[in-house]
């Protein structure tokens, strides 16, 4: 149960979140929303790192559901799911992101494999050892590792809010995952 109830949703803050969604607001959305300059900070920056960057939707997509498992964040799992599944992500690569050590598994590219290297150390340590880091050099752009590593922190914030207030799940109408997506993640 959340700890908090959400808002209605109302105002002009609400309306710059739907545009952003679609049109809907999620439960995360709902809670964000009790403080307006917060939840329109939260949106752009959100909204910056979904929508505009050059990292490809596929890394994207495996570094958030890689966060959801490592913080337990069952919510952004379920919020994430379909949109991994639809960025070319299959049942193997993302059974691989809920084993512990996923860096290493043979159902993922080396790209990928490096990819969870370093969110792993990022949110298990903060502190990420050089050669997790030179490792990437090879695999992405100055401007691609500011937008992973930006990725990695956002969705570290997200995950660990949506934790500690006990944010509920979304339904699967408002994120498009089918109800099997609903399982636990470990």
């Amino acid at each position: 149960m959340a700890r908090l109830t959400g808002t209605d949703g109302a105002g002009e803050v609400a309306e710059r979140i739907r545009a952003r969604r679609g049109g809907t607001l999620r439960p995360l959305d709902r809670m964000l929303l009790h403080s307006p300059p917060l939840a329109d900070g939260w949106n752009s920056l959100l909204g910056a790192i979904r929508q505009r960057t050059a990292l490809p939707a596929d890394l994207r997509e495996l570094v958030i559901l890689r966060i959801a498992v490592l913080n337990r964040a069952d919510y952004e799992w379920v919020a994430h799911e379909a949109e991994a599944r639809a960025a070319g992500l299959g049942p193997a690569q993302l059974d691989a992101l809920r084993d512990e050590h996923a860096d290493a598994h043979p159902a993922l590219d080396e790209r990928q494999r490096r990819t969870l290297a370093y969110t792993d150390a990022m949110t298990r340590h903060v502190h990420v050892p050089d050669e997790v880091f030179d490792a990437l050099h090879d695999h992405f752009t100055p401007a691609e590792l500011v937008e992973l590593t930006a990725t990695v922190a956002a969705y570290s914030m997200v995950s660990r809010f949506l934790v500690a207030l006990r944010v509920e799940l979304p339904t699967p109408a408002a994120t498009g995952t089918p109800d099997t997506a609903h399982r636990r993640t470990t």
